[in-house]
């Protein structure tokens, strides 16, 4: 006998059959099985509304924001300024206002915050790595990008899965 799962539901019991999921911190009790189920019972009870804007700026705006990031840390040593009073000071360019250079003080823990909201979760690899940003791969793959993005007139709406599309679950 097969029920009807969503495609999601689907994706996280085929991700928990096969041992890909950790749980951890308040959530290692969803690694018993039974608990598990239950836990994704009550999550599709509701239905879950995503709201995704259109990239700020059209698609080479993206771009340009991901190449910024692409090798560099958060804030290398050499923009630090001080910290005195439990206030970091550092440098930083204002794309905003033409990339100037300003300095910017802010407390310890928003500082450590913000720094943190890029420190990389363990098993992940930063985007250079992969895809067209791969050092292997960034030389034939860029300007492909930049020949797509120019013949693209406007960005496309993402593709949707229709709720509740059937998926045998064996």
């Amino acid at each position: 006998m097969t029920k009807t799962v969503s495609l999601e539901q689907y994706g996280l019991k085929h991700l928990f059959r096969n041992h890909r999921l950790e749980f951890h911190g308040n959530l290692q009790h969803l690694a018993e099985p039974r608990l598990f189920r239950r836990f994704l019972r009550q999550l599709y009870r509701h239905d879950w509304v995503v709201h995704v804007k259109p990239p700020f700026g059209g698609p080479e705006y993206v771009l340009l924001y991901l190449a910024r990031y692409k090798h560099r840390v958060a804030t290398s040593n050499h923009r630090l300024v001080s910290f005195a009073d439990g206030k970091v000071t550092f440098r930083r360019k204002d794309y905003a206002h033409g990339h100037k250079k300003r300095k910017m003080t802010l407390t310890a823990d928003e500082f450590l915050r913000r720094f943190l909201l890029y420190a990389m979760p363990r098993g992940f690899v930063r985007i250079r790595h992969y895809g067209f940003l791969s050092t292997r791969r960034r030389q034939a793959l860029m300007p492909l990008c930049r020949q797509l993005l120019a013949q693209s007139s406007q960005p496309r709406a993402p593709t949707q899965v229709e709720k509740g599309t059937p998926v045998t679950d064996t």
